[in-house]
């Protein structure tokens, strides 16, 4: 027996186990079990040659190392939701923070609530910072609600509304704190679950935060499972989305639809739209209806343009 069928031969002896990847760093992965024993373990080739990789939150199968050696990540089970950025998986609620300062940058939020619709996610919007204005959170209600997205204003210097979040979150399978560089994201989970993580500061310069998180990492602590990402300030459009589906993405629309003068109709300022009337009468925000015809603008372009 050669070599190859000696190592394939150990390898079968091995009884597997299974776990959730928390953390990677470099070519590094760390996998906590039921037990809530972590492992570190290092990436098989074969994943690469199939281009993947492995996410945080992925549940894995793996072969724990021996003594100090780290074992081998043998197996990501399927995914239920799957994001880009940050680059996370089987995300339940997606946990978007803004704030006064970095200024909110709403056509990101839509962006990211419309790929978290579509996966069936849970959405909540938090506004940090309120302290500093209050008026950005009223204004984010009047924008979110009817969409039937909860909008919860905290202040993670005060203590304001983090009673609320804090129970918004318990219970969840699996939260994701997402958004804007600047916003507070590690402030607010360090006051929410008395943690010590590195904060930023914004710079004065060009009003945007300066990104401190550098890795993402899965945090469990009094029954709330929540990740920590890095901020972000762009995302780019989504290459195998037909625009006539972007609509269905946007629940506020739905009481409407049928009620326009065509069927077909996309909500893109067609004669006798029943979205655009909506919108005029104060029913849904019409800045969102804006920012969802620039995506969709934007969907049509990327739709025609995905066999160049």
């Amino acid at each position: 027996m050669n070599n190859n069928e000696n190592n394939e031969s150990n390898r079968a002896d091995i009884t597997l186990k299974k776990g959730t990847l928390i953390r990677g760093i470099g070519s590094f992965y760390t996998v906590r079990d039921s037990a809530h024993q972590e492992y570190t373990l290092r990436c098989k080739k074969k994943f690469r040659r199939d281009g993947i990789s492995p996410l945080v939150g992925d549940e894995v199968l793996f072969s724990p190392g021996q003594g100090e050696e780290h074992g081998w990540l043998e197996e990501i089970l399927p995914r239920k939701t799957e994001c880009l950025r940050p680059p996370v998986a089987n995300v339940t609620k997606l946990v978007i923070m803004t704030a006064p300062v970095p200024e909110p940058d709403l056509l990101l939020v839509d962006r990211q609530i419309s790929r978290a619709y579509a996966q069936g996610m849970d959405i909540l919007l938090v506004v940090n910072k309120c302290d500093l204005n209050p008026d950005t959170a009223e204004q984010m209600k009047k924008e979110y609600n009817p969409a039937g997205i909860q909008v919860i204003p905290i202040s993670a210097k005060t203590g304001k509304g983090l009673e609320q979040l804090r129970k918004a979150l318990t219970g969840s399978a699996l939260c994701c704190f997402t958004g804007q560089s600047g916003a507070g994201k590690s402030t607010t989970l360090n006051a929410l679950l008395d943690l010590d993580l590195e904060t930023g500061t914004i710079s004065r310069k060009i009003a945007r935060g300066k990104n401190t998180t550098r890795h993402t990492e899965l945090i469990e602590k009094n029954g709330i499972r929540v990740m920590d990402t890095a901020g972000f300030n762009l995302l780019e459009a989504e290459n195998a989305l037909d625009p006539g589906e972007l609509k269905n993405r946007y629940p506020e629309f739905a009481p409407y639809e049928g009620k326009c003068r065509f069927r077909e109709c996309l909500h893109d300022r067609e004669p006798g739209c029943a979205v655009t009337a909506a919108a005029e009468k104060g029913e849904i925000s019409s800045g969102r209806l804006e920012r969802y015809r620039e995506l969709l603008a934007e969907a049509k372009t990327v739709w025609r343009d995905r066999y160049d």
